[in-house]
């Protein structure tokens, strides 16, 4: 199919003016030859503010440099722009299932949304691959859509799928997918992976992200059977469940027997398996994350992890003391969709000390720390030495049995924290 509004990425920019909004496609669908044509006009604009979840590669818009002509809000963020925080950069907290309020509602005018699709099928509709999650609202509110043209990107379903005739300018691009390479689990996240394996059920429906942690606990799932994957991003770990037939999604209440998603991650065997697959559905965020669907897959399981946990079961996700590293993302979307479910599992896993030797597990969170997850949302807590159920779990209660899963070296110390807290007996 021809093409309409085919042109060079230099002229495509040009359709940003200087005080417009500019939404940017994340994850591995960042495209980075919409970006850097965009960076290049840098001396023509000013105020341009750009917003986006954690994009990856180049991130040329935060460059001190260009402070007078970009500015970027981001509602998660990346490894690329963490350490402009507080300079050309800022982040807006929010769960990942209310961002696409913010432009159907009208909170967050668009001016223009740069996205990375697949070439027009036969009937002129592109797909939005890898990265839909919260693009389609976007797309939707946004007064003008730029698209990368690009073979490279995977073709898949759901709520990907828009027409060529909704972008107003369009760049022919071949541009490599980003790819993230997994190292394979250390001995700590094998064990901390077996424990969480334990607890899942044969035709439970699972969420997990990225990590060696979750890379870990899919190798220990191959003796399930039936399960299923209702998750807002996944990786390649579950392609050898797929084609084994542990994963089949038949025990789902909603979209039996699909993947669901709302974005992904890895190498180009993932992307590969994703293309024209009609069991991948890749859906809006706010149909993905909102925990009334979430709630009625039965035995919902959702794993994430947390930088440090107080010993009433605070969970802090989203940064070192007043240091902001990640967001909120979607932890508490799955964890209390996944609390409402018949027989489901919200679970925080954890290695039990960092990289450094310090306890995550600690009597109080750092100063001017982020509570992500609430003691009363908490309710699994897994590390390598095992996993602390505090669901219904007074405060002492709950705090021996996080004591219970810290690193041996660092429960002498938590003892005396409970003791001095609580004021009462250690005995169990």
């Amino acid at each position: 199919m021809k093409i309409p509004n085919l042109m060079s990425a230099d002229k495509a920019v040009k359709l940003i003016e200087s005080g417009n909004r500019v939404l940017i496609q994340g994850g591995s669908a960042t495209p980075q030859a919409l970006i850097k044509a965009m960076v290049a006009r840098a001396p023509e604009l000013r105020n341009v503010e750009v917003v986006h979840l954690h994009t990856e590669g180049e991130c040329g818009y935060t460059d001190p440099a260009l402070r007078e002509s970009f500015h970027t809000n981001a509602f998660f963020i990346g490894g690329n722009i963490r350490k402009r925080i507080g300079d050309t950069a800022d982040y807006i907290p929010i769960f990942l299932s209310d961002i696409p309020s913010l432009f159907r509602q009208g909170y967050m005018d668009l001016d223009v949304v740069l996205v990375n699709v697949s070439p027009p099928d036969k009937h002129g509709f592109c797909s939005l691959g890898v990265s839909v999650d919260i693009v389609i609202s976007a797309i939707e509110k946004g007064k003008k859509v730029i698209a990368q043209i690009n073979p490279r990107m995977p073709r898949t379903f759901g709520d990907a799928l828009i027409h060529v005739n909704n972008f107003a300018a369009c760049v022919d691009v071949v541009e490599e997918i980003y790819e993230m390479n997994f190292v394979d689990p250390t001995e700590t996240e094998k064990a901390i992976g077996k424990n969480i394996a334990g607890i899942i059920e044969d035709g439970a429906t699972l969420q997990m992200g990225i990590g060696g942690i979750p890379n870990a606990v899919l190798t220990f799932l191959h003796n399930h059977k039936n399960l299923g994957v209702h998750t807002e991003m996944f990786s390649e770990g579950i392609v050898d469940l797929v084609e084994k037939g542990i994963v089949n999604g038949s025990q789902k209440k909603t979209n039996p027997y699909k993947i669901v998603s709302g974005f992904a991650m890895g190498t180009r065997r993932l992307y590969d398996f994703m293309d024209d697959n009609p069991e991948i559905e890749m859906k809006d965020i706010a149909y993905v994350n909102d925990t009334a669907v979430i709630r009625q897959n039965p035995k919902s399981t959702a794993i994430n992890s947390a930088i440090e946990i107080d010993i009433t079961g605070q969970v802090c996700a989203d940064s070192i003391g007043t240091r902001m590293f990640s967001g909120v993302g979607g932890q508490m979307d799955f964890m209390r969709g996944s609390a409402l479910s018949e027989g489901g599992k919200p679970i925080i896993a954890i290695t039990s000390r960092t990289g450094k030797g310090v306890s995550k597990i600690v009597p109080m969170l750092k100063q001017g720390a982020g509570v992500v997850t609430t003691r009363a949302h908490a309710r699994y807590v897994a590390t390598e030495f095992g996993i602390a159920e505090l669901f219904g779990k007074n405060l002492n209660q709950r705090a021996k049995a996080l004591r219970d899963i810290a690193h041996p070296d660092d429960r002498e110390g938590l003892d005396k924290a409970i003791f001095e807290r609580f004021g009462s007996s250690l005995s169990v």
